[in-house]
């Protein structure tokens, strides 16, 4: 029966220890739990604070706040401190008799009429002393003190672990924590418009309007070619907005197949339709309080822009087999390739939903327009890809200049960070050539008035460059520039002389 008794005591005490994550709570609970079983006048768990070298009360039943604060021990200092400094258990059949009892929280002196036992345990955390569970009980000549040190004992080990067990939860919270801001610091620099490369005066006019646009909660039309960069232009008006701690989530509607656009956008209720075993929440819904980046807008079908017009007048919708009217806080910012007033001429879009998307249009323009961001974004490129292939790349050549420059990148910036990555890959020297290039850039038909030549006038030329990227890259150190083209330093002398190319210049 007693058996039953301690197990039905402990299984009390497991579960106050887990019902919540505030540790505090739940040892107050064990306490209570501790006074109702065994019979307990106080009871107290000290906690050792290793920095002060000092026992100071934690938790405590029957004791008043005045006590608990005078209830500060050095480590060895009576009973409690001697616990703690051994790691031993004690028991005071009767605290009258025993000389190391301090009484420091002075709540026994009224209580001299009647006998007193105390039970104290150390609380370990592996074999490091961590605090004290201690019990005061009416002295009594049938309770076994020896079987309430041993009770006392499990439960200080149930603490302990439980104390390990929230430690494991915190560390988890605080990496969690630590983690999702480096995430959101991370899109922040990456949207930042800073890191949205460009000189040109169209760029200028660009980061203008995104500075202007971002302070307001106003929809935003981003246009321009595909591959021109429309997805950071987004994402730095958003990160650079009010909303930038709330989602910024996005919706590529090309991607979206037909009949499942307006669940994804505006979720729906379990049984709406064949396959929908269960409620989605739609992408309005993940939006809420941030933003919602539609790509690719003038994909979405004529039935879905009814729902997308009210959302943007209203700030409501219902999800697909649904009768609820959901209210939403969302800022849009959509995006497209596509010529809208085509459409709207062919009434593949609705002009209400065009006026209402294009409040605030900002326009990007390819980059063929903007010749003056190509060897820009092209060293942004390089500096990346030779980063992240552990590479020492230096720069271009003249002719990969050149080449890159006479280019029309129907791709835009997509292109040329595809070509510098390939570029990074197969050059195994200091300097990107054009044979690093692929082959539809390197084939660029020259301008009419630019000048032809022999083979041999062509085999002259690029000898001559290697010659003078390789004297670049050396600071001038004639064999080293050899040695990083392969030929021999007299060969390499003998050359620079023939080109009439001075190794002192680069130096």
């Amino acid at each position: 029966m007693k058996n039953i008794e301690e197990l039905k005591l402990l299984y009390e005490i497991s579960m106050a220890l887990h019902e919540s994550l505030d540790l505090k709570k739940s040892l107050y609970k064990v306490v209570d739990i501790l006074a109702v079983s065994l019979g307990m006048i106080r009871g107290t768990i000290t906690i050792l604070n290793p920095l002060r070298d000092e026992i100071s009360i934690e938790v405590a039943h029957g004791l008043t706040k005045g006590a608990i604060e005078r209830g500060k021990y050095r480590v060895g200092e009576g009973i409690t401190g001697r616990v703690i400094a051994t790691g031993n258990p004690l028991v005071i059949p009767k605290i009258s008799e025993e000389p190391l009892f301090l009484n420091r929280t002075a709540t026994r002196r009224k209580e001299v009429d009647r006998e007193i036992s105390f039970i104290c345990v150390p609380i370990k955390k592996g074999a490091q002393v961590v605090g004290a569970l201690s019990v005061d009980r009416p002295y009594d000549e049938s309770f076994s003190l020896p079987d309430g040190e041993k009770l006392l004992s499990v439960i200080a080990t149930m603490i302990a672990q439980h104390v390990i067990n929230l430690e494991t939860v915190y560390w988890e919270r605080d990496q969690l924590r630590q983690e999702n801001q480096r995430l959101r610091d991370e899109l922040a620099n990456r949207y930042r418009i800073i890191n949205i490369v460009g000189n040109s005066s169209r760029m200028k006019e660009v980061f203008q309007m995104i500075s202007q646009v971002s302070r307001s909660n106003v929809t935003v039309l981003v246009r321009g070619e595909s591959g021109t960069g429309k997805e950071l232009v987004a994402g730095a008006i958003h990160y650079a907005s009010a909303r930038a701690k709330n989602p910024l989530v996005k919706v590529n509607c090309a991607a979206l197949p037909v009949n499942l656009t307006e669940s994804e956008l505006f979720g729906h209720e379990r049984g709406a339709f064949t396959g929908a075993i269960r409620q989605k929440v739609g992408k309005f819904e993940l939006a809420h309080r941030g933003t919602i980046f539609l790509d690719e807008i003038g994909a979405i079908g004529m039935d879905v822009q009814v729902k997308l017009l009210r959302v943007i007048q209203e700030r409501e919708f219902e999800r697909v087999g649904g009768t609820d009217t959901i209210k939403t806080d969302v800022r849009i910012i959509a995006a497209t390739n596509k010529n809208l007033e085509e459409a709207l001429e062919k009434e593949e879009f609705r002009e209400d939903l065009y006026w209402r998307l294009n409040v605030f249009p900002i326009y990007i323009p390819p980059l063929r327009e903007r010749k003056t961001d190509i060897i820009l974004l092209a060293d942004y490129f390089l500096e990346k890809y030779a980063a992240e292939n552990q590479k020492d790349i230096k720069g271009f050549s003249k002719t990969t200049i050149d080449a890159l420059m006479n280019y029309h990148w129907p791709g835009n910036v997509r292109e040329l960070e595809n070509c510098m990555e390939r570029a990074v890959l197969l050059c195994e020297e200091k300097i990107i050539q054009n044979y690093h290039l692929p082959p539809s850039v390197q084939t660029v038909n020259k301008p009419d008035n630019a000048p032809g030549g022999s083979l041999e006038e062509t085999v002259e030329s690029l000898e001559r460059e290697r010659i003078v990227e390789a004297l670049k890259s050396t600071r001038g150190n004639m064999a080293k520039a050899a040695r990083l083209i392969g030929i021999t330093e007299r060969k390499f002398t003998y050359r620079a002389a023939k080109y009439g190319i001075d190794f002192h210049y680069y130096r």
